[in-house]
């Protein structure tokens, strides 16, 4: 969970997500998370199929819905805070499934790890447009505060770019995402080899 961390994004996209993660996973990620939120089951289904074929040696999550993570064999679920709670989501998915939370504050950061979560994505950590929903940003002040209170992984998300990430990485993040700034570019490899680099060699 060091590095760069890949969310897929269709709208975004210039070339697609099956593009899109050919490259993260030719850029070395440690994980990619497939978010398709407007597709109905039958798409998703079809696309994240195709996707986990393409991660065999990169950890595959699917966004939300841990019906889709076990119909194509996916190694886990990110769940938001308006999805499954963990519990069930871990009675579904197994001990052996990587379960990651979004949170937005110290409280849920810490309610996320007793609960059993296996990472965290927090953020927004600075204002943005990719996600209308995600709420008010919680400054670079949010990831110290979490990282000096927990223990497993935390992923920063949200309004990140490449010229406030070393910022991000300096205040203890495990892993960044930066979806606008990667597959809105026309060398998606490229763009996320810049930011594998502000990270300490695996």
């Amino acid at each position: 969970m060091n590095g760069y961390y890949f969310i897929t994004d269709s709208k975004l996209s210039r070339a697609g997500n099956v593009s899109d993660v050919q490259n993260a996973v030719a850029a070395g990620v440690d994980v990619v998370q497939y978010r398709q939120p407007d597709a109905s089951a039958t798409e998703l289904f079809a696309e994240a199929a195709v996707l986990r074929k393409l991660c065999r040696r990169t950890l595959f999550l699917v966004n939300d819905r841990v019906d889709i993570a076990l119909a194509v064999g996916a190694d886990g679920v990110h769940l938001g805070q308006e999805d499954l709670p963990i519990e069930i989501a871990r009675k579904l998915l197994g001990r052996k499934k990587i379960i990651g939370l979004t949170v937005h504050s110290l409280a849920e950061a810490r309610q996320a790890e007793a609960a059993g979560a296996d990472y965290l994505g927090a953020g927004p950590i600075f204002a943005t447009l990719t996600k209308p929903d995600a709420g008010p940003p919680g400054g670079i002040q949010l990831i110290r505060r979490i990282k000096r209170a927990v223990k497993i992984p935390l992923v920063a998300i949200g309004g990140i770019n490449l010229a406030s990430a070393p910022e991000v990485v300096r205040a203890g993040a495990d892993g960044l995402c930066a979806i606008s700034a990667v597959v809105s570019g026309e060398d998606v490899r490229a763009e996320i080899e810049k930011f594998q680099r502000l990270f300490p060699a695996k």
